[in-house]
């Protein structure tokens, strides 16, 4: 017997609805974790360093090579816990995780002209995207 339409919409919905409140679950875990390291003592050990920030997107770097390998190849993780860690846990920890991630998939695809690009850019542009909030924040609040 062929299960309803309305079970199977049911069914996804559900689904869906599981893998959001995982995600959400873990990236509140994330960003507090981040929150703590910040106003951590590590953040008064050098004073023009941001120790805290190096040390979370070195750490969200290697968590997430090391997680995507161990939850895929060598343990049997549900989707909820992988969504959980990786996209929410370490999506607020750290974003660039992902980046790191995706210029070693360039490189591993050998397209490494692609990668070295793909780093440039997004750390050249997004240091000018800081630079331009700033400026733009500064220019309306003293407007």
């Amino acid at each position: 017997m062929r299960p309803s339409p309305r079970y199977v919409y049911n069914r996804t919905v559900l689904d869906a609805l599981s893998k959001i409140l995982s995600v959400a679950a873990g990236g509140a875990a994330g960003a507090v974790a981040r929150y703590l390291i910040n106003i951590s003592p590590l953040a008064d050990v050098f004073e023009r360093f941001p120790l805290p920030t190096f040390l979370i997107n070195v750490s969200g770097s290697f968590l997430i090579g090391f997680l995507l390998i161990v939850f895929t190849d060598k343990w049997d993780v549900g989707d909820n816990l992988r969504m959980a860690v990786i996209v929410g846990f370490l999506g607020a920890f750290t974003t660039f995780s992902t980046f790191e991630m995706e210029i070693y998939g360039l490189a591993k695809e050998r397209d490494l002209s692609m990668a070295l690009l793909y780093l440039f850019l997004s750390v050249s542009t997004g240091f000018i995207g800081v630079a331009a909030g700033v400026w733009l924040g500064r220019w309306i609040t003293l407007g």
